[in-house]
Order: structure tokens, then C-alpha cells, then sequence
């Protein structure tokens, strides 16, 4: 039955990519719109179930194995998309994050999916919720990383004065740019208390390793700091953030997947 929920998932998330990619090249289409967001909510309500399921399935929350892991980012992707869709109405914001999410989903697939029994250690409530609020941080980078693309193509368009479509369905540069400041403060908030609760539990259990992946997140936790300061001190606004955005999340991508492929340590996903 899981394995059913998650087939519609993946198709309802690849329709809703097809849509709103639509949406975004195409003229004005209601019907495309309403469209692209009735199958991401039926799409995001059966990844809810499949989550839920293969939970009760195993008798845990797993998010310690990268296929999990993968899984539960692009749920909270979309989950995120939702909620600013509802709040703020930018609809094509959907043309870039559904196409992260299926990335994410079907990278998942690609990735060993058998649930093993977790060692004491990491059957720990500090563990999933470490895990929960680092991933849950790499979804509001993912968010800033978005809207700096965004950002990026609205500016080039305005510069080049091609007023076309596109331009009329991006959100105004002022706005994109609040955006990306709120999502890479609240990206840089999880990411705190992720650590703060990572560094705690790793010590209580079995001490800090300083393996790859602490170190690595501890250099994308100093590099947010650093973006934050200068937007507040220096002025890093606008196309600068923007391309700032960009750059911390593919650390935020090698520190969740590219480090386990080059090193193993006691951080790797199972």
C-alpha cells in the first residue's frame, strides 16, 4: 500500500511540475493554475500518507538514511510552497519549487529503501529531532536559493527590458528580495538549534567527532552568519544576496549528499 501512495505521489508531483512549468512559459492560463495547484495538494497529501505509513510500518521515524531524508525534504518543500502560496499568492513560485521536490523525490528512489532496526544511539528522540530541524533548514536555503533565481531572472529581464509574460507572472524584485532575507533567517534559526541539539546529544552519547559532515555544517552555519551580518552592516541586498543564496545552498546540497560519497564518518546517512 505504500508503495501504491508513493507511485501517485511521484506522478501527481510530475503532472504538477508539467503544469506549472506550463503555467510559467505560457500566457495567461486560469485553467493551467488551477490545475497545477489542485494536483500538488492531492500530491502532497498522499507524500503526508506515505510518510505516515512507511513510520508505522517500521514501528520508528526514520530520517537518519538519505532516501528518508530526501523524501522528507521535498515533503517540507512543498509543504513550504503551500503555505506561501496561501499567504503571499505567488503562484509561479510553484514552477520553481515542484521541480526541486520531484528532483529530490526521485533521487530518493534511486537511493536503498529497506528499513533496518537503528542502533541505541541513534534511536534517540534528540537524533530525529537534529535531523528534523538541519533538513528543515535546508528547505528554507532551498526556498532563499529559489527566490535568488527568481530574483536573477526578474533583474535580467528588467535590464533588458523584455516586459513579457515571465515578467508579469514574477513576483517585484523588492519582494523577492524581503523573501529571500526571511528564509535564510529562518533557515539560519533551524540550522542554530540543529546544531546546538546535535552537539549536545553527540556529546551526552558518545562525544564530538569533528567528522566531514560537522564540519561542514558548522562552515555553512558560519557562511549564513556571515551573509546576515554583511546584508545588515555592509548592505549585501538585492542581486548580491541573491547570488549568495545560490552559492549556500549547493554547500547545503554537498553537505547532505556529496560528503557521504567522498567520506564516511559517523554523520553518514545509513
Amino acid at each position: 500500500m505504500n508503495a501504491l501512495f508513493f507511485k501517485i505521489t511521484l506522478i501527481s508531483y510530475s503532472l504538477g511540475t508539467l503544469a506549472f512549468l506550463g503555467y510559467l512559459l505560457a500566457g495567461k492560463k486560469e485553467l493551467l493554475s488551477r490545475f497545477s495547484l489542485i494536483i500538488t495538494g492531492i500530491g502532497f497529501l498522499f507524500h503526508t500518507v506515505t510518510l505516515l505509513t512507511r513510520t508505522y510500518d517500521a514501528g520508528y521515524v526514520s530520517l537518519t538514511r538519505l532516501s528518508d531524508a530526501t523524501a522528507f525534504f521535498a515533503w517540507a518543500l512543498v509543504m513550504v510552497f503551500l503555505l506561501v502560496e496561501f499567504r503571499f499568492r505567488i503562484h509561479v513560485l510553484g514552477s520553481f519549487v515542484l521541480p526541486l521536490a520531484l528532483i529530490s523525490m526521485l533521487s530518493g528512489v534511486m537511493l536503498p529503501t529497506e528499513m533496518h532496526s537503528p542502533d541505541s544511539a541513534m534511536h534517540k528522540a534528540w537524533v530525529y529531532l537534529h535531523t528534523a530541524l538541519a533538513l528543515l533548514g535546508a528547505v528554507a536555503f532551498a526556498i532563499a536559493f529559489l527566490v535568488g533565481v527568481m530574483y536573477l531572472i526578474q533583474e535580467r529581464l528588467l535590464k533588458s527590458k523584455q516586459l513579457n509574460n515571465l515578467y508579469n507572472k514574477l513576483p517585484p524584485l523588492d519582494l523577492l528580495d524581503e523573501l529571500n532575507h526571511k528564509a535564510v533567517i529562518l533557515g539560519f534559526g533551524l540550522l542554530t538549534m540543529g546544531i546546538i541539539i546535535g552537539a549536545w546529544g553527540a556529546g551526552y552519547v558518545s562525544g564530538w567527532y569533528w567528522d566531514p559532515r560537522e564540519i561542514f555544517s558548522l562552515a555553512i552555519w558560519l557562511f549564513y552568519l556571515i551573509v546576515l551580518h554583511g546584508r545588515i552592516t555592509v548592505g549585501w541586498r538585492a542581486k548580491k544576496a541573491a547570488y549568495l543564496a545560490i552559492i549556500g545552498f549547493i554547500g547545503v546540497i554537498f553537505s547532505f549528499v556529496g560528503v557521504d560519497l567522498v567520506w564516511k564518518g559517523q554523520h553518514s546517512f545509513l
